[in-house]
């Protein structure tokens, strides 16, 4: 399965954005218990349970709620955006508790409480010979079509956080904790990475386009449950 990278199927692409920056359809915005607006739901393993995604009332504010069960689907809206200019990501997330036995090393431990994907336009033509002729094979099997590279921010269970980890699945997806272990479960709290600076540091060179911001909450692979909560997302340019 290729669920360590959030497919961008059929998906339109949104203008780059300006000086001021770019929201993402805020949760914030949305009415508790109605649609989730501009998100589109993506199930990239495709036997799993899918997860549940609900807009819901935290303190006063609307926020997304994802509770996974043995589950793994995500949400995903396109947006293309100019990392030199635009280079910063903020969102804020909460959890209920890690997934207690998640490893990222393993193929069966890819699960996380809370995940945000972010989909890079890399052109294929750059990558090594060997490394197309997998995501072809990889495309074929699974009938979707993969990126070519993604960063995942994770709330992970054990690894410390700025740990950078290529997915167990494909190198073409690196894994970097942004939050680990259960010390801050039940608590909001506010993130901010730098896309160019986590890009170079992943892959070693400059960052191309995003083109689609993704979120997840998944337990397939340990079979856990996770509840997680998110709130708004947005692209910022550094002041």
């Amino acid at each position: 399965m290729y669920k360590n990278i959030i497919v961008a199927i059929g998906l339109s692409v949104a203008s780059a954005a300006g000086a001021s920056g770019l929201a993402l359809p805020a949760f914030s915005t949305m009415a508790v218990g109605g649609a989730i607006d501009g998100w589109q739901l993506v199930r990239p393993a495709p036997k799993a349970n899918d997860t549940r995604y609900s807009l819901t009332s935290d303190a006063g504010v609307a926020v997304l709620k994802a509770e996974a069960d043995h589950s793994m689907s995500g949400l995903i809206h396109s947006v293309r955006v100019d990392v030199r200019q635009t280079p910063l990501l903020r969102w804020r997330w909460k959890i209920g508790a890690p997934v207690r036995t998640a490893d990222m090393r393993q193929k069966n431990g890819d699960d996380y409480a809370a995940r945000i994907y972010v989909l890079f336009d890399y052109p294929a033509e750059k990558l090594p010979f060997g490394t197309r002729a997998k995501l072809k094979l990889a495309e074929t099997l699974y009938g979707q079509k993969i990126p070519t590279a993604a960063l995942n921010y994770v709330w992970d269970n054990r690894y410390p956080v700025g740990t950078i980890q290529p997915n167990a699945y494909t190198d073409r997806a690196r894994m970097v904790v942004v939050e680990t272990g259960s010390a801050r479960a039940g608590e909001w709290i506010t993130e901010t990475r730098d896309l160019a600076a986590d890009f170079r540091a992943a892959f070693g060179e400059e960052a191309p386009d995003v083109v689609a911001i993704a979120l997840a909450t998944d337990t397939d692979n340990t079979g856990e449950s996770a509840v997680a909560w998110y709130g708004d997302i947005e692209l910022l340019p550094r002041k």
